[in-house]
């Protein structure tokens, strides 16, 4: 996706802020500052990752929950509402052949993605009002 948009980030001037990226716990930040560096050496100069806040087991315990408890900050949407990525995930859930990625390349699989929303939009557009 970064070499897709290079072009945005190789105009983005160096004297406003950095974008900020949040990430989970399951990626490893070291990992992927090297990746980038390969595409573009000076993508650090204008972009940080911040790993989300994971609650502890205290904080679990307090809530009378334990197992798997949802990061405070997730999907965050440059608007400040989390609800636009949230109901496309649960719209790409419905495509059965999301379900499993057996897809090799990204390309392909980004089109998939892309076929299940020209699906959806035509079955809206279709529906009776």
């Amino acid at each position: 996706m970064l070499t897709l948009n290079i072009d945005y980030f190789k105009s983005k001037p160096v004297n406003i802020p950095k974008i900020t990226i949040l990430l989970d716990h399951g990626y490893h930040i070291d990992t992927l500052i090297k990746a980038l560096e390969q595409v573009y050496p000076q993508i650090m100069t204008k972009i940080r990752f911040e790993l989300s806040t994971k609650p502890s087991k205290q904080e679990k315990a307090k809530q009378g929950k334990s197992g798997f408890v949802p990061a405070i900050a997730r999907w965050v949407y440059a608007l400040g509402g989390a609800k636009p990525y949230e109901r496309s995930n649960a719209w790409m859930e419905r495509c059965k052949s999301l379900v499993k990625n057996f897809e090799r390349t990204l390309f392909h699989a980004t089109t998939k993605i892309n076929l299940c929303f020209i699906r959806l939009m035509l079955k809206r557009l279709a529906a009776p009002s």
